[in-house]
C-alpha cells in the first residue's frame, strides 16, 4: 500500500470561484450587506446572495466582515467590508482573471 499524499497547495487566487470573486468585488463596491451571527448572510444590492456557502465560507475565512468595530446583533444587516486578507485574496484573483489565455 502506499503511502498517503500530502495535497498541493492552491494558490489563493485560484482556489476562488468566479462566484466568490464576483462576491468580493461587490463588497469591495460597498454594494453588500452582511448579517450578524455566526453564519453570516451576504445581500447584494437588497438581494440575498444565491450561494449561502461561499459567504459563509468567505467570512469563515476571514475574507469579508461586518463594517465598523461594534459587534452585530442576530439578524441585522450591516455594510460588509474587506479585510486585509480579503484585498490581497481579490487582487490576486483579479491578476489570474486578467492573464493572457484565460477562457473565463
Amino acid at each position: 500500500m502506499s503511502a498517503p499524499t500530502t495535497p498541493t497547495p492552491t494558490a489563493p487566487e485560484t482556489a476562488l470561484t468566479h462566484r466568490a470573486g464576483a462576491m468580493l468585488r461587490a463588497v469591495a463596491a460597498r454594494r453588500a450587506l452582511i448579517s450578524g451571527g455566526s453564519e453570516p448572510d451576504l445581500y447584494v444590492d437588497g438581494v440575498p446572495c444565491c450561494d449561502q456557502l461561499t459567504a459563509h465560507g468567505l467570512a469563515r475565512g476571514g475574507l469579508i466582515r461586518p463594517a465598523g468595530v461594534a459587534p452585530v446583533r442576530l439578524g441585522a444587516l450591516v455594510p460588509a467590508e474587506l479585510t486585509d486578507a480579503g484585498r490581497r485574496a481579490l487582487a490576486a484573483w483579479t491578476r489570474w482573471r486578467a492573464e493572457p489565455g484565460d477562457l473565463g
